[in-house]
């Protein structure tokens, strides 16, 4: 008699493909959180999991509701994904509460995975994605946790508000300090016709430079940009190189954001723009 183990197909032996996990709200509008930092996965050759820490009614134009979803549940989130795949960088974004912060925390307490903080305060829209008494709890709680953090000038005003007005790399330095190895300053906020990111830790100082493009399609950057260096790391590449190559896809999905026609406010960058370029790129 044939043993039942012997009938099974056989499963050819491939490789397990990087793995990163997004920890991030969902936006129903696909340009950010969630639905950004998957489509940058999958666009830059990882494979994505993902636990969702709030559900946003959003579009191009507002968020008009938040649903927070319960701590237990983010925490029950992390622990599955973890427990059986293999996954080699974390990216986290939008976390909304102290209950929800204090649960990655602690669910993230015993592992030594690569951390890239995103520090989501405040919506493209202007609508607040952090509640007022959470921004402690983030410092303390995931800050010192964190590979590296990627507040923007507005988020970094806020971590520092002493130093609102203080050159970037005071700024980065003071940021530095509240715990994290690393920090990217995203100057896309700032003046003048360059851009200037601010990447500091202790291999020194890097900046990263892009002239400022002319579009109102930049909804889900800052996710994009922390999406794509969380990937690099999953793939194996040194912090400073990721950098740098998330710098230019954001930089190169920016560029093509304006042959998407997604909604009517801020639209999100082209994501997929080596992979599907439109009519108007082709003719």
């Amino acid at each position: 008699m044939t043993e039942a183990n012997d009938m099974m197909p056989t499963i050819p032996d491939f490789d397990t493909p990087p793995i990163t996990l997004t920890i991030a709200g969902s936006d129903s509008g696909g340009g950010a959180g969630i639905q950004a930092d998957l489509k940058t996965f999958s666009a830059l050759g990882v494979y994505g999991a993902s636990v969702i820490t709030a559900v946003t009614a959003q579009n191009t134009r507002a968020v008009t509701a938040v649903h927070e979803i319960p701590a237990a549940v983010v925490a029950a989130q992390i622990r599955a994904v973890l427990d059986d795949l293999e996954v080699r960088a974390i990216k986290i974004g939008m976390l909304f509460s102290p209950a929800i912060i204090d649960a990655v925390a602690q669910a993230l307490q015993d592992t030594d995975i690569p951390l890239v903080l995103d520090p989501v305060m405040i919506a493209k829209s202007g609508d607040a994605l952090l509640q007022e008494d959470a921004m402690a709890a983030m410092i303390e709680q995931l800050f010192p946790r964190a590979t590296l953090i990627t507040p923007n000038l507005p988020e970094a005003a806020r971590l520092v508000p002493h130093l609102a007005d203080a050159a970037p790399r005071t700024q980065a330095e003071a940021l530095l300090a509240l715990g994290p190895r690393n920090v990217l300053l995203k100057g896309g906020h700032g003046a003048g016709t360059i851009c200037t990111d601010l990447l500091l830790g202790p291999d020194g100082a890097t900046e990263l430079q892009a002239e400022r493009q002319k579009t109102r399609n930049t909804h889900g950057t800052g996710c994009t940009y922390s999406a794509a260096i969380a990937s690099g790391l999953a793939q194996g590449l040194d912090l400073t190189t990721a950098v740098r190559r998330a710098h230019d896809y954001l930089q190169a999905a920016i560029t093509a954001a304006d042959q998407l026609r997604i909604g009517s406010g801020h639209g999100p960058v082209h994501h997929f723009h080596a992979l599907w370029p439109t009519k108007a790129v082709e003719a």
